[in-house]
């Protein structure tokens, strides 16, 4: 059954009225009415399996997509983002973030090149009139364009260690030749010129794809995408198996690892943070805040004893003091244990370091461990 959210208000996307009649549990997400999990198909603990062992597909269109286009588009983007796009190649990605002059985050994206003047920000979708107002006022100044793109595609993301099985049936790209962070342009299900990219916020393989946003062709690409999947067990997978897959793999979450409080060096992003490559908003502060050396950083924790650490709980060292939080904290279904992300002192962040959370008043013994949790199986030659 549906939940009986008011979407009144709520933003759709193409295949809302499809998540609805495969019987999705639907949350408001960022304004948006989205599916959390399928119940008729498992819910959260197969979809999370699924994805990890075969192949699982998500909505994803309600990311955002902003383009920034014209002469001065690197420069643009070089300015306002804080890796080094002068190092992508045509059909290349990167992670990367906006960040505000304290040298904070906006926003974390993916930066594609898509051609010599040409740049797509695939941008989150609670930021997305926040992302797309920084983007658009910071980058007036050079002779580009940018433009919300986001409401022209659905986006599908087909991810897992089957992903390349399931959409090769449906398209002429040779998906073998996708490197991880590379993308091409091709047929899918008989659209032309869709953009195909091995990307995805699952920490294992897959794609994502843009197909025009219009219901029909939307749907009609989603079952394509499910039959062409069935030899391989694929389910819908909502926003509850996206959120545990991402923590197992350590990738950010807006408003939990970063945020307009936390700077890069504390969130342990800082190889995706170029700092020779020349001036961008932050990177005085940034500067600054490395001579000053950390008050905290991320960790990972894992519960030694019974309890699920969960978003925003506190942390205490053996001797009972508070000395940071959680960040987000989950059951982990494929690693079968209990973790989280947390911010403490950087004295507290040593792996083995016995840390306590407080759950239901009861402080649980955890310990700092390395993370990513998960990493997935390299392929064989």
């Amino acid at each position: 059954m549906s939940s009986t959210v008011d979407t009144k208000s709520l933003r759709k996307t193409a295949l809302n009225e499809l998540h609805r009649r495969l019987g999705a549990k639907m949350v408001d997400f960022g304004g948006w009415d989205m599916p959390v999990e399928y119940p008729s198909s498992g819910g959260l603990m197969k979809e999370h399996l699924a994805v990890r062992t075969g192949v699982g597909m998500f909505d994803v269109s309600h990311m955002g997509d902003i383009l920034i286009r014209g002469p001065q588009a690197l420069d643009a983007t070089q300015h306002v983002s804080m890796n080094d796009a002068s190092k992508l190649q045509e059909g290349q990605a990167h992670y990367s973030a906006l960040l505000y002059p304290e040298g904070t985050f906006v926003d974390d994206v993916i930066v594609h090149k898509l051609g010599q003047n040409d740049y797509l920000l695939v941008i989150n979708a609670g930021t997305r009139e926040k992302d797309y107002g920084w983007v658009k006022k910071n980058v007036s100044r050079f002779r580009c364009h940018a433009d919300d793109v986001g409401n022209y595609y659905t986006q599908i993301a087909i991810q897992g260690p089957k992903a390349e099985a399931t959409l090769q049936k449906l398209t002429n790209v040779d998906l073998s030749q996708i490197k991880n962070y590379w993308f091409k342009h091709g047929t899918v299900c008989g659209l032309p010129n869709t953009l195909i990219a091995r990307t995805g916020y699952t920490a294992e393989d897959g794609f994502e794809i843009y197909v025009p946003s219009d219901v029909p062709t939307s749907e009609r690409v989603w079952n394509e995408v499910t039959e062409a999947g069935k030899e391989f067990g694929i389910v819908p997978c909502g926003l509850g198996a996206r959120n545990t897959l991402r923590l197992e793999g350590k990738m950010a979450l807006y408003g939990h690892e970063i945020s307009d409080t936390i700077n890069v060096w504390e969130a342990a992003l800082d190889r995706f943070c170029k700092m020779d490559k020349g001036d961008f908003i932050g990177r005085a502060a940034l500067e600054k805040a490395q001579a000053e050396g950390l008050k905290r950083i991320l960790v990972g924790l894992e519960a030694v004893e019974r309890g699920i650490p969960r978003d925003d709980y506190k942390v205490f060292d053996a001797s009972g003091q508070e000395i940071g939080y959680v960040t987000s904290g989950s059951y982990a279904p494929f690693l079968k244990k209990n973790i989280a992300l947390a911010y403490v002192p950087p004295a507290q962040s040593e792996i083995g370091t016995e840390l306590f959370v407080e759950i239901r008043g009861q402080k649980v013994k955890c310990k700092v461990v390395p993370t990513p949790f998960y990493k997935r199986p390299k392929k064989n030659p």
